[in-house]
């Protein structure tokens, strides 16, 4: 698939047609999402391919309390595990207690144990550098040796004509899927992504135009558009 037409088609699928995806198929994609940047070159990824109907839902009932908790907050209208004005967490404004116990329908647990692929990637932490280590707010550069990794496999499965989601809601968990998946001491989770044949591909997402987020010098400075704004140009 030409590369500008999958980054423009690769949006989240959570219900999937039933048709099965073969290993061939999987290590294709990984084959290619392999070659994602990394810190160093440290390649600290990680991919547990979940087939054991037993783990898969295991992974569920862990997965959907955490569901819970994230859909009560934005039924009750506030953006879930954000940190505050301070740029730290401080607990959730609702009871999370009582939310993981709600019922709120998801397509995704739902359909876990049944899933054409489900998997599971962690991430050697020591191997990270975590240039924001000790910054005062919660910490996020340790994602940019992993994440661009997890974004490969989504392109390459669209590539192969399948979609899927990834998820964090499996992080949440970790101590209780430490056990469940033998996760060494020193990885940790990074996400879980379900792939599979879409009920219906997406043709065309919906994101924020360049000129909404793309400034020039300075984050207040003037908007930068598809002309030239180089004085000299």
């Amino acid at each position: 698939m030409e590369l500008s037409a999958a980054m423009r088609s690769t949006g989240a699928a959570r219900e999937f047609d039933g048709r099965p995806v073969g290993d061939d198929v999987v290590y294709r994609v990984l084959d290619l999402a392999r070659f994602a940047p990394s810190g160093g070159n440290e390649q600290a990824w990680h991919v547990t391919v979940v087939k054991d109907g037993a783990i898969r839902a295991a992974i569920g009932r862990h997965v959907l309390p955490v569901w819970n908790e994230y859909a009560a907050q934005r039924a009750a209208g506030y953006r879930p595990f954000a940190p505050g004005a301070d740029l730290r967490w401080h607990g959730a404004a609702i009871d999370l207690a009582a939310a993981r116990a709600s019922d709120h329908p998801s397509t995704l647990v739902d359909q876990l144990v049944g899933a054409p692929v489900l998997l599971v990637v962690s991430v050697r932490l020591t191997a990270l550098a975590l240039m924001d280590v000790d910054l005062d707010r919660e910490h996020i550069v340790g994602g940019a040796s992993i994440y661009p990794f997890c974004q490969n496999i989504m392109l390459a499965a669209r590539d192969e004509g399948l979609a899927g989601v990834l998820t964090t809601f499996v992080v949440r968990e970790e101590p209780a899927m430490r056990p469940v998946l033998h996760l060494p001491d020193d990885h940790v989770l990074a996400a879980m992504i379900v792939l599979g044949h879409p009920v219906k591909h997406v043709t065309r997402l919906r994101r924020r135009p360049v000129e909404e987020f793309t400034t020039i010098d300075r984050h207040d400075g003037p908007v930068f558009g598809g002309a030239s704004t180089d004085p000299g140009a």
